[in-house]
């Protein structure tokens, strides 16, 4: 069988070790865990001339994770408009509706989880621990290869079918998470805490998100299975799986 073309947005820095102009960048465990999965791996920058092309050759997108300033309505906020909005929201909150328009296979990955959220209605919690009582620190510390803390899977959801369990043990680095979820989402994970760590919008082929890193344990060698199985039925949607 073919490998599917998979499409993996990029994120963006103005300036840092690649080079003082804006560039931009993102780690390859991202491509690693695609192509260990049996996906081709192809960036994606933030030129809206080409999202029809893109779209046109992807059979399925990643929307990674990253550090960056959402816009304010994502924090069920009013619009800044004195603000310029940082380059990625910019592009990435029109080009993840087009993605959910032609019903490709999505799979958002910490920040991509919380874009997914937000184009469907969600709003987000700035900071976490400003929020909520919380022991867990989810943006922790720990080497990402390394699990910081449990989830619980929804029974009956489609990550419960992939990961095929109750709960895991996953990484985290978030600031944010969501807050209000509208009927539209489905919650499949969540934290000890309450911290909501996935979700899936039903009616989509595959439009899955997920708070943590699963890239770090997929592109090991040693790929842990939950994680591992994520990237596999991103593929298996890819290439046409509408289980």
């Amino acid at each position: 069988m073919q490998r599917p073309v998979i499409a993996v947005l990029m994120d963006y820095e103005s300036q840092g070790s690649f080079s003082s102009r804006p560039h931009y960048a993102l780690r390859t465990g991202y491509f690693s865990a695609i192509e260990r999965a049996g996906g081709i791996p192809i960036a994606i920058p933030y030129l809206a001339s080409t999202t029809d092309a893109i779209l046109s050759l992807a059979q399925a997108v990643v929307i990674p994770g990253g550090f960056y300033d959402f816009p304010p309505p994502y924090y069920g906020e009013p619009a800044d408009h004195n603000t310029p909005p940082h380059p990625r929201s910019q592009f990435e909150d029109g080009f993840t509706r087009e993605i959910l328009k032609r019903d490709i296979p999505l799979l958002g990955i910490c920040a991509g989880m919380q874009v997914l959220g937000a184009v469907m209605g969600a709003t987000l919690f700035r900071d976490v621990h400003k929020v909520l009582e919380t022991t867990t620190d989810h943006l922790n510390g720990k080497p990402a290869e390394q699990t910081a803390h449990p989830v619980s899977i929804t029974p009956g959801t489609r990550l419960h079918a992939i990961v095929e369990a109750d709960r895991i043990d996953v990484n985290t680095a978030h600031n944010e998470a969501l807050d209000t979820i509208p009927d539209t989402i489905t919650v499949n994970a969540v934290a000890d805490d309450g911290v909501i760590e996935g979700i899936e919008i039903p009616g989509y082929r595959f439009a899955l998100g997920v708070q943590w890193h699963p890239e770090f344990f997929q592109a090991a060698q040693t790929a842990n299975q939950p994680h591992k199985a994520i990237f596999e039925a991103l593929i298996e949607a890819a290439h046409g799986d509408h289980a």
